[in-house]
C-alpha cells in the first residue's frame, strides 16, 4: 500500500508525513508540494527539506492561476499585508467570514488534484494535515469535520472506491499534533510556518502565534526560536 502526503513544509504536513513513514515504510510514500502563489517560497524549500531528511519522493504542482483573482493576503497579487495578530483576534473582525488568509478552497482543490495524481502513482491513500485550530469560528471551513467528510466520500467514490483521504488530526489540536511529531521525532528544525518569508519567524502572524503557544502547551520551545528570542 502507497501513501500521498499534501506537503507544506509546515508542522501539520510535516507531522503527517512523519506518520505514514511509520505505518508504510519511506519507499512507499510520496509527497506532494503545491505552489499556489505564494509570497514566498520558504514553504517549498522546507518541504524538500523534509523529504530529503525522510527519504521520501516529493513532487511539485503549480496552480498559481487557478489562485490568480483572489485577494487572499498571502497571493503574490495582494497589495494587503497579512494580519499581524492570533486568528482569534482577526475572526472578531470577520463577521463570521474566514480570515484574510484563507485561500479559496485551497484544501479542496489541493485534494482533488492529488486524487488525479496518487490514482496515477497507485497510491490509496492521501494524508493532509487540517486540524481543530484552524477549522475553529470558520478561519479556515475547508479543515472542518464536516468538509473532510465530504470530500473524503467524493474522492472515495469518484476513483471507483480506490482511494481515501486521511484527516488524522481532523479533531485535535495544534499543540495535539506537535505532542505526537515530537514523540515520533519530527525535525521541525527543517519545517516552516510564518506566512512571512523572513530568515526568521515574524512571531505575529497567526500561525507564528499557534505554532509558538503548541510548543509551549508541549512544554518545549519551538526549534526555531532557540536562540532568537
Amino acid at each position: 500500500m502507497k501513501a500521498l502526503v499534501l506537503s507544506s513544509g509546515g508542522i501539520d504536513s510535516t507531522t503527517c508525513l512523519a506518520m505514514a513513514v511509520e505505518k508504510y515504510g519511506a519507499d512507499n510514500v510520496i509527497g506532494l508540494c503545491m505552489y499556489y502563489g505564494q509570497k514566498h517560497q520558504k514553504e517549498i524549500e522546507s518541504a524538500k527539506k523534509v523529504a530529503n531528511y525522510y527519504g521520501t519522493e516529493l513532487y511539485e504542482l503549480n496552480l498559481s492561476k487557478i489562485f490568480a483573482y483572489s485577494k487572499c493576503t498571502l497571493l503574490n497579487q495582494s497589495e494587503d499585508e497579512i494580519p499581524h495578530e492570533s486568528y482569534d483576534e482577526q475572526l472578531k473582525h470577520t463577521d463570521g467570514a474566514p480570515v484574510s488568509t484563507y485561500v479559496p478552497f485551497r484544501n479542496g482543490l489541493f485534494l482533488s488534484a492529488a486524487a488525479s495524481f496518487a490514482l496515477s502513482k497507485e497510491c490509496s491513500v492521501i494524508y493532509y494535515g487540517a486540524h481543530a485550530d484552524d477549522a475553529a469560528g470558520s478561519a479556515y471551513p475547508d479543515c472542518s469535520p464536516a468538509f473532510n467528510n465530504a470530500i473524503n466520500e467524493a474522492i472515495y467514490l469518484g476513483s471507483g472506491q480506490q482511494l481515501k483521504v486521511e484527516a488524522p488530526f481532523i479533531n485535535k489540536t495544534k499543540a495535539d499534533v506537535v505532542k505526537i511529531g515530537l514523540d515520533l521525532h519530527v525535525p521541525y528544525e527543517l519545517t516552516w510556518s510564518c506566512y512571512e518569508g523572513g530568515d526568521e519567524p515574524c512571531h505575529t502572524c497567526g500561525t507564528c502565534v499557534d505554532r509558538e503557544k503548541a510548543f509551549e502547551l508541549n512544554g518545549t520551545i519551538d526549534p526555531l526560536l532557540k536562540g532568537d528570542k
